[in-house]
């Protein structure tokens, strides 16, 4: 299934995407995609469900963050060797991990505004896991069944603030709107491999990513049972995995966003974004 949140800020409705790519709303039968509907299980009896039967939403509504509900935004970085190439840092011996703030998390076309005092407002297209029951300690073996689902995020950094103030990289990646994720989640049925998925981003119309997952240096699976043997992973935790090279900071000299740029990025089977970037008044 992919599975949607639609409606405006704060007042999204669960749904899913049908065989016509039309959205069909699921209000009758979960209250949101969050919390106890990511476990595989009962992700299974939604998919029971008569699909053509459900109402459709009208065409053009707003799609929000696909998810509801995460505790945790975890993300990894350095986790492609050439993107760690181009970044002038070495491919790091386990996952380097850190922390996006939930309040980062918006919806997949939403316009992202570029914080005051920004200049170094970076483009990263990434695969994230979203977790749809509670994983500990598990095994790299069992992983992928502790998920719900793959979507699209895209991983917005600030690099004066990552790379150039004090401290870890949390205050360059948690700014307002600098998590997009969707435009729907894929259950795992969707997708055979996640190791092998196509990822694209352009810029003003031009591409400047287009790698793959089967280039990532830890695999879903593998990042998983990592994290669970640090922290219990919760339904709805968001892990976002890295990026491929070809983001601003590896250009010479650097290429960084300004105010009515236009960023499409997607991944296959997963569906693309369109972001418009804003002055953050």
């Amino acid at each position: 299934m992919k599975l949607v949140r639609y409606g405006e800020k704060g007042q999204e409705k669960p749904g899913l995407i049908d065989a016509q790519g039309r959205i069909r709303d699921l209000s009758a039968h979960v209250g949101d995609i969050a919390g106890a509907t990511l476990d595989p299980a009962a992700l299974a009896e939604l998919s029971s469900l008569d699909i053509p039967s459900l109402p459709l939403v009208a065409e053009g509504t707003r799609l929000g963050p696909c998810v509801a509900g995460t505790g945790k935004f975890v993300c990894i970085g350095l986790n492609f060797s050439d993107h760690a190439a181009e970044s002038g840092m070495e491919v790091p011996p386990e996952p380097v991990v850190f922390m996006k703030a939930t309040s980062a998390i918006a919806g997949p076309n939403d316009d992202v505004p570029i914080p005051r005092g920004s200049d170094k407002t970076d483009w990263e297209v990434e695969l994230a896991i979203v977790i749809g029951k509670t994983a500990k300690y598990v095994s790299e073996a069992e992983a992928l069944d502790y998920v719900a689902g793959y979507c699209v995020c895209h991983d917005v950094s600030e690099r004066g603030f990552q790379l150039e103030r004090f401290g870890q990289w949390t205050k360059g990646k948690s700014c307002d709107g600098f998590g997009p994720i969707g435009p729907w989640l894929a259950t795992r049925d969707e997708v055979p491999d996640p190791q092998n998925l196509a990822m694209w981003l352009k810029v003003n119309g031009e591409t400047l990513q287009n790698g793959s997952t089967k280039t990532m240096v830890f695999g879903a699976a593998y990042l998983v049972s990592y994290l669970s043997q640090f922290m219990s992973l919760h339904p709805g935790d968001i892990i976002s995995t890295g990026t491929p090279p070809g983001v601003g900071l590896g250009f010479k000299p650097p290429r960084y966003l300004k105010a009515g740029d236009v960023v499409e990025l997607g991944i296959e089977m997963l569906g693309s974004q369109k972001q418009t970037f804003v002055p953050d008044l």
